[in-house]
């Protein structure tokens, strides 16, 4: 499998996702959302000699169309356009509906109709809700807490439905908690960094006390690729985390402790999810990814985590990148 679409390769995983599958040799097209700006997202931002390599198909996900159209001539499909951020899902669920599920299955009937190879769907931990037994294997029961869960669950189930149906070679991956370098702020961890190096030592936040299972982002790339690559993949659904949970408090103390900085924690009622839509604990149990794959977190444990913060924070710490982020207001 040579040519690779990825869509959603102009965000944060995709775009890393997309350099290292140049770099490991493979023939890549990216998918990238349509605007009047030409904006190709992080990917204008790639080294001029990888991006060279890719060929960039601007479109959008909801219309089959163009997705078949990228889709043509491609051996396998890695499928990561989605609508993310939880909070904007609680003012705009219908958004989530038409890119996340109707997305999932242009991909999939596109995949069916051209006889394309592989097509990893990703998925995510939120799909679990709050964890009922730890760590979370991938028979733990769905919770759609959210209205964006609620939309992943849909695609999930929409892309594998192609699988047992039409036997569409599908594979779920389902990542865990991606931090890293080109994370927009409307997640914790950039969130949190931002505001210190912006001078704040007081920073906003939300709930302190949910734990997350944190996953590098090249950590979350390999994972990717290791299933693109297993034929050991198609029709599972696998777990991609470092097996590792740490309290969001606790993630800020740590942080804080790599800055040498001491913080003060205000919480802000905004950030704050409903109560029964908040996720209060997730720990991945990540042996199926191994087991199917071969994958192992580079980047696992409390000293891998403190290694990947570092660099996340010397990347932010540059001021063309700090400059991207808006720490003085909440996004949705």
């Amino acid at each position: 499998m040579k040519k690779i679409l990825v869509t959603g390769a102009d965000g944060f995983i995709g775009s890393h996702l997309t350099e290292a599958l140049v770099l490991a040799g493979y023939d890549v097209k990216a998918f990238t959302f349509y605007n009047s700006f030409n904006s190709w997202g992080w990917l204008d931002r790639t080294d001029k000699k990888i991006l060279k390599e890719i060929e960039i198909f601007p479109g959008d996900i909801r219309d089959y169309n163009g997705v078949k159209t990228a889709m043509t001539g491609c051996d396998a499909v890695l499928h990561l356009a989605a609508l993310i951020a939880i909070p904007f899902s609680y003012h705009s669920p219908a958004t989530y509906v038409d890119t996340n599920i109707t997305g999932t299955l242009n991909i999939v009937q596109a995949a069916k109709d051209l006889g394309i190879d592989k097509v990893v769907h990703t998925s995510t931990s939120e799909v679990y809700g709050s964890a009922l037994f730890v760590p979370i294997t991938e028979e733990h029961p769905l919770q759609g807490q959210s209205p964006y869960s609620a939309s992943k669950i849909g695609a999930d189930q929409i892309a594998l439905s192609f699988y047992r149906s039409f036997e569409t070679p599908v594979a779920v991956i389902r990542p865990f908690n991606t931090y890293g370098p080109r994370q927009s702020a409307r997640a914790v961890i950039p969130t949190i960094i931002t505001q210190l190096l912006n001078g704040k030592t007081k920073i906003k936040l939300g709930a302190l006390t949910p734990t997350r299972d944190f996953n590098y982002v090249s950590d979350t790339v390999n994972g990717f690729i290791k299933i693109l690559k297993s034929d050991s993949s198609v029709g599972e659904v696998i777990n991609v985390g470092s097996g590792f949970e740490i309290s969001i408090g606790d993630t800020a103390k740590l942080i804080a402790k790599c800055m040498n900085l001491d913080i003060e924690i205000e919480s802000d009622e905004q950030r704050l999810r409903p109560k029964k839509s908040e996720v209060d604990r997730l720990l991945a149990d990540r042996s199926k990814a191994e087991r199917l794959t071969g994958w192992v977190p580079q980047f696992g444990n409390l000293d891998g985590f403190e290694k990947g913060l570092r660099n996340t924070i010397d990347w932010l710490s540059s001021s063309q990148n700090l400059a991207m982020y808006k720490s003085h207001i909440y996004n949705l």
